[in-house]
């Protein structure tokens, strides 16, 4: 049977690799960090999502390796059979805290975190409106729930309210966004979101991935930059980026919507818990985030100036004040042409184009980190000039 499917699914990737839209996968041979080892030869990064410089810190790295002696490897189990260890709930409690919530949930990673709440809290009887441009698993996670599906186009507030009006006679009713969307660094309106959904009736859900830890006054997100934090319902969001770039994630919320999550949420009942290792490397990480803005006000200097300068070099890059800075090529081809000119110039980044960006908007997502300094900045946007060719 499968010399068959062998045949078809060669010519699928045959296909893909025809369009432009293969997505290689570059081996590292170091560290993640702001310079890394790629193809025998080391070039600056910037294409991770380490936006505060923690994968590779020196606490960070000493905190993993005293919890491996104290709490071992793995758990080998659920939370809610023997997986529990004093260290997971320290944790969703120091998160709770931070993102001032009443209660955490972590998940092995965001993606099940955004998997298991739609379904757990949601059903036929319910609508869930999102955005447009949300996260993938925020998609894969309503398709499992029963609820009505309703969408509204990125960021736009008159249609968003006329999904509300639409579901007027669900009984719950749940807004859900980004609260920065990963492929073009927009920043969600929250305030007027948390408007429409006092006036309407609904609750609020923010995945907040691509901003705890630096956005906001403190680093706690998109609710504090807007000043909605206490307006906002759940916020699920990641440890694999900004908050030391491991693993694992999480859902802030309510108190009762987190103990349903931990009574029916299917990623939370039948994945094996968080690594210990993780969630005590994460503990030091709030320890930095909570004692020091230093890291935050490096990532907005390298953003502001990396910004600046590539406008001035005449690049098409989508406007905001976000370390992620799309460079717009169009072009799938060319963008997957241009990021390896780049590399061959030591600067790595990565071309993105369909399915992860509509036809004809391909671009180069660059991602500043607070680990670049102003040197690395300046070289990687005179790489991109000499690209461009």
């Amino acid at each position: 049977m499968f010399s068959n499917v062998r045949g078809q699914l060669r010519a699928t990737l045959d296909e893909i690799a025809e369009a432009g839209l293969l997505k290689p996968e570059r081996v590292i041979t170091t560290p993640q960090s702001a310079e890394v080892g790629v193809a025998g030869r080391e070039v600056l990064n910037f294409c991770a999502n380490n936006y505060l410089g923690l994968a590779d810190h020196p606490e960070v790295v000493a905190a993993a390796k005293e919890a491996l002696d104290r709490w071992g490897f793995g758990m080998a189990s659920v939370r809610f059979i023997c997986g529990t260890q004093e260290v997971h709930k320290e944790l969703e409690s120091r998160l709770s805290d931070f993102l001032g919530m009443e209660d955490t949930v972590l998940y092995s990673s965001c993606f099940d975190a955004n998997g298991g709440v739609f379904e757990t809290l949601l059903d036929a009887q319910d609508a869930v409106i999102s955005d447009a441009l949300n996260h993938a698993s925020i998609i894969d996670g309503i398709r499992l729930s029963k609820a009505q599906r309703l969408r509204y186009a990125n960021r736009d507030m008159a249609e968003l309210e006329a999904r509300l009006k639409e579901s007027s006679e669900a009984r719950r009713r749940l807004i859900v966004t980004d609260g920065v969307f990963s492929m073009d660094g927009y920043v969600a309106p929250l305030r007027e979101i948390c408007d429409l959904a006092d006036r309407y009736d609904a609750m609020v859900m923010v995945d907040d991935s691509h901003a705890v830890g630096f956005v906001g006054p403190t680093g706690r997100g998109t609710p504090e930059l807007h000043g909605v934090t206490d307006r906002v319902d759940i916020i699920t969001g990641t440890l694999g980026k900004a908050l030391g770039g491991a693993s694992g994630g999480y859902v802030a919320a309510r108190a009762e919507i987190c103990a349903l999550l931990r009574q029916r949420s299917r990623p939370y009942l039948f994945s094996n818990s968080l690594a210990p290792v993780i969630a005590a490397a994460s503990l030091r990480i709030l320890d930095l985030l909570e004692t020091t803005s230093e890291a935050r006000e490096r990532l907005r200097a390298n953003t502001a100036r990396f910004r600046a300068k590539m406008t001035e070099a005449g690049f098409d890059i989508l406007p905001g004040d976000h370390p992620i800075v799309p460079v717009m090529i169009g072009d799938a081809a060319e963008a997957g042409a241009m990021a390896e000119r780049l590399l061959d110039l030591g600067i790595y980044v990565v071309g993105f184009s369909y399915p992860v960006v509509p036809h004809g908007r391909a671009r180069i997502r660059v991602q500043l980190s607070a680990a670049h300094r102003e040197e690395d900045v300046d070289r990687a946007v005179d790489a991109f000039v000499r690209a461009r060719g």
